[in-house]
């Protein structure tokens, strides 16, 4: 049985996973970011589905991870994003 997947661990997924998907060769020269989201977030969600039991959200739910004890939507950010984004003033 599948052990109910919490906060704690959604984090520690998260950096596992960040660090095992540095690389994607299928998402080499793809430029849509709309695209390259939902790939990396169902990728994810696959992910937590084979080790965890956990309640899965869809567009119309608007949350992705809608169960009462987690309520996280999953959201990707590029690399390039973050070197772009403006730091506010020190």
């Amino acid at each position: 049985m599948k052990s109910a997947l919490t906060i704690p661990m959604l984090l520690a997924e998260a950096a596992a996973f960040c660090e095992q998907t540095l690389l994607v060769p299928q998402l080499f020269g793809v430029t849509d970011g709309k695209a390259v989201g939902t790939f990396i977030e169902h990728r994810f969600r696959h992910q937590l589905a084979e080790s965890y039991a956990m309640e899965m959200g869809n567009s119309a739910s608007g949350i992705d991870l809608p169960s009462p004890d987690i309520e996280t939507d999953i959201k990707v950010t590029s690399a390039r994003q973050l070197l772009h984004r403006k730091r506010p003033n020190r």
